[in-house]
């Protein structure tokens, strides 16, 4: 029992300083990041028309916070796939080691990809429609922190959900998932991917219709690859191949 209590305490210790590693990764990017935000600041709002009011001093260390932290997420997440990766790899087989360990690179890829597309697609377009409903009524003006307060909780999350295929992939490769429990769990998946499109665009079937089609296909997309991964865990395992 003794013994069993040190090896859970053992893997608290190692959990906290891959946990550690990673807070000091994020700090050192927040960093590095936050010494050219004005640069990125001017890029992002380039296409805006006119300029952004600030109510206070405050308001424009917000924005550039914000701003400086989203990239630093942006950077850290190798580092925290990699760190998980050191945390469960002596639970691996050698083989799986090695196929996992490339999932590492395609985590921060879609990760950029998700707020591409939020940025790029999404957000112009809930805006465009937003302001088209204050056309003729009222005068438009945009504070600093307003704009990027409703910007970035609009595409942040983009950014996660399209990780959503390769972080099925892995814990597939980790026996967690398999394509027979996520085609189940379809229906519950659909509607709770649609409740995150309704949630996060404009009150129009449009927007809801362009956010909600992607979900579904990365979902589908998640299934297909699930498929791929599981059946050659059973091959290498030399297991007979289920129907799917």
């Amino acid at each position: 029992m003794e013994n069993k209590e040190l090896h859970v305490l053992g893997h608290l210790e190692e959990l906290r300083g891959r946990i550690l590693k990673t807070f000091l990764a994020f700090v050192a990017f927040f960093t590095v990041s936050f010494g050219f935000v004005k640069e990125i600041y001017k890029w992002v709002v380039r296409d805006f028309d006119g300029k952004l009011a600030i109510l206070g001093p405050s308001d424009i260390l917000w924005v550039y916070m914000v701003i400086a932290a989203v990239i630093s997420i942006a950077a850290t997440i190798p580092v925290a796939a990699y760190q998980t990766w050191r945390f469960v790899s002596p639970a691996l087989k050698p083989e799986e080691r090695k196929v996992t360990l490339r999932f590492i690179p395609g985590l921060f890829l879609l990760f950029i990809l998700g707020l591409s597309f939020g940025y790029f697609v999404l957000f112009p377009m809930v805006l465009k429609f937003l302001i088209s409903l204050s056309a003729g009524q009222f005068e438009t003006m945009f504070t600093a922190e307003k704009y990027f307060r409703f910007m970035i909780n609009l595409i942040l999350p983009f950014g996660f959900l399209f990780e959503m295929p390769l972080v099925v992939m892995f814990l597939t490769r980790l026996g967690i998932l398999n394509p027979k429990r996520l085609a189940k769990a379809r229906k519950i998946s659909y509607l709770a991917l649609v409740i995150i499109s309704v949630v996060i665009t404009p009150p129009d079937f449009i927007s809801d219709f362009l956010v909600t089609i992607p979900l579904l296909v990365l979902y589908e997309l998640s299934i297909s690859l699930s498929r791929v991964v599981y059946r050659k865990k059973l091959m290498n395992e030399n297991m007979p191949l289920p129907e799917m």
